[in-house]
């Protein structure tokens, strides 16, 4: 059984907005929302002093809060792992939103929750996420974490990583190479 990942190379992330641009055509979001999102923070001490630029979207936890937080089961796992929403079950009342400490969901136009599947639909035709594909400097690696082939687990036991918020808990599956 495949469990889906991604990393991130914040050396190579450029914070071009390709991957945001690419998610919204290929997903048809909302103007005024997103699935992904580019990030800046300053990170050091004075005078040693950096910006990390790195791209951000949901977690794709394997403890995730969204899910057992959900009221009518929409918010639910997937093959893979993925974390998806049934936009049938879903009833817009936020809790998953709530419950998900990376702020990755948002209430869409048609009134229900609405995130990042690392494209789903893609994967299932044996594709990259659109995110992946369309990266200029190739600063994402998708693939499967239980295949001890797959770049993504090589590059993962060679180089540093990190998750978000570590102590939320969650064991996300988005990891950032340092």
């Amino acid at each position: 059984m495949p469990r889906y990942g991604m990393a991130i190379d914040k050396r190579t992330c450029m914070g071009c907005a390709a991957c945001v641009v690419s998610c919204k055509v290929e997903n048809r979001v909302d103007e005024a929302a997103f699935r992904c999102r580019i990030m800046q923070r300053s990170a050091g001490e004075f005078p040693n002093v950096r910006l990390e630029i790195y791209s951000e979207r949901c977690n794709q936890c394997s403890d995730a809060p969204c899910v057992w937080n959900c009221p009518t089961g929409a918010s639910h796992y997937a093959e893979g792992g993925l974390v998806l929403v049934d936009e049938s079950r879903c009833t817009g009342c936020k809790a998953c939103m709530a419950a998900c400490p990376y702020d990755a969901r948002f209430i869409n136009a048609e009134g229900y929750a609405e995130k990042c599947t690392f494209c789903a639909h893609r994967v299932r035709e044996g594709r990259e996420p659109s995110c992946v594909a369309t990266c200029p400097s190739r600063a994402m690696i998708f693939g499967d974490l239980m295949d001890a082939g797959s770049e993504l687990a090589r590059v993962l036991g060679v180089r540093g990583h990190r998750a978000l918020k570590p102590e939320a808990g969650t064991k996300p599956n988005l990891f950032y190479l340092e």
